[in-house]
C-alpha cells in the first residue's frame, strides 16, 4: 500500500515529536521551515524534506497536519497570500492546534468549495507523550475524512476519540483545558494559602498524592513545585490564557454562564500581565505565591 504524502507545519514542543513519529513510521514527510532550526534539521536527518512556504508544502502533500498556536495562525497558513489554499489543489488538513471552534467551522465551510477538507484533531498530554507517540487526540470531522486521517494520527497517538462533526474536537479540547487549567489555578491558590497558614508544599503533597484528588496533571504540576523540574509540563501560561479566552468566547456563543471559567482566566491573565507569560503552567504556583508575599 502506497502511503499518502504528509505535510507538517508547526514542529515546536509538541509538533516535533509528532512529526518524528510520522516520518519514523514510514510516511513521506515535508515540514515547513521554522525559526528554531534544531527540530527542522533533526527531522531532515530522519528523512523529511523541507518547504519554504505553506503553498510549497501543499504542492508536495496529500494530507497536511497543523500544530500551531491558535486560530489566527491557522487562518494565515490556510488562506494567506502564499497559504495552503493558494496551491489550488485538493487537500485534507488536520488542525491539531487548540483553536476557536467557531473559526474552525467557518474555515471548513469556506475551504470546501476548493476541495480542501478541514478537520480538527487537538491534543492532550505532554511533549514527552508526543515523542513517545502516546498523545490523546480528539477528532472532529466527517467520518470518511477522519478514517482517511486516522492512520497518520495513529502514528503519534495512544488514544483517538471521534467527537462528532468538524469543530467538536476543538470544543472538547477547550473543555479539557478548562479542567486542567482550573486545577492549576486551584493548586496555586491552595499552596499559597497553605504556606500563609504554615503548611509546606511537602505536607500538602503528602496528603493529596495517592488520595482521591491525585491525578496525572497533579503529578506533573508538582514535579515543578517539589522538584523544580522545568520540563515537567512545558505549556506556556500565555497559551493557557489564550485557551481560556477561547472558552469565554464559546460560552458567549452558546449563551452559557461560565463564572468559574472567568475566574480561571483571570488567574492566567494576572500572571501574563505581571510578565510571566512565557513561564510554564506549573510556575503559576510561584506567581500566586509571590503576589501573596511568599517565596
Amino acid at each position: 500500500m502506497v502511503k499518502e504524502r504528509i505535510g507538517f507545519i508547526g514542529v515546536g514542543l509538541m509538533g516535533h515529536g509528532m512529526a518524528a513519529n510520522i516520518v519514523g513510521k514510514g510516511w513521506p514527510l515535508t515540514v515547513m521551515g521554522h525559526r528554531n532550526r534544531e527540530p527542522v534539521e533533526d527531522l531532515k536527518a530522519r528523512g523529511a524534506s523541507e518547504a519554504a512556504t505553506p503553498r510549497e508544502l501543499a504542492e508536495q502533500s496529500d494530507i497536511v497536519i497543523l500544530c500551531v498556536t491558535g486560530s489566527p495562525e491557522v487562518q494565515g497558513i490556510l488562506q494567506g497570500p502564499d497559504g495552503l489554499a493558494a496551491a489550488g489543489k485538493p487537500l485534507l488538513v488536520v488542525d491539531c492546534s487548540t483553536s476557536d471552534p467557531s473559526v474552525t467551522m467557518r474555515l471548513a465551510a469556506e475551504l470546501a468549495p476548493a476541495g480542501i477538507t478541514l478537520i480538527d484533531a487537538p491534543l492532550s498530554r505532554t511533549p514527552a507523550d508526543a515523542q513517545a507517540g502516546t498523545l490523546d487526540v480528539m477528532v472532529g470531522g466527517d467520518p470518511d475524512a477522519v478514517a482517511r486521517a486516522r492512520p497518520v494520527i495513529d502514528a503519534f497517538a495512544g488514544r483517538v476519540m471521534h467527537t462528532g462533526p468538524t469543530g467538536t474536537g476543538h470544543t472538547m479540547k477547550l473543555l479539557n483545558n478548562f479542567l486542567s487549567l482550573g486545577y492549576a489555578a486551584i493548586y496555586a491558590e491552595a499552596l499559597a494559602l497553605g504556606a500563609k497558614a504554615g503548611l509546606t508544599p511537602q505536607v500538602f503533597d503528602s496528603v493529596i498524592r495517592g488520595g482521591r484528588m491525585d491525578c496525572g496533571f497533579y503529578q506533573t504540576f508538582f514535579k515543578w513545585v517539589l522538584d523544580r523540574d522545568p520540563n515537567a509540563h512545558k505549556f506556556a501560561i500565555r497559551n493557557g490564557l489564550k485557551d481560556m479566552t477561547y472558552l469565554a468566547s464559546l460560552a458567549n456563543s452558546v449563551g452559557s454562564s461560565n463564572p468559574v471559567g472567568a475566574a480561571v482566566r483571570n488567574s492566567f491573565a494576572l500572571a501574563v500581565g505581571t510578565g510571566h507569560g512565557d513561564d510554564y503552567v506549573p510556575m503559576l504556583s510561584d506567581v500566586v505565591a509571590e503576589l501573596n508575599g511568599i517565596k
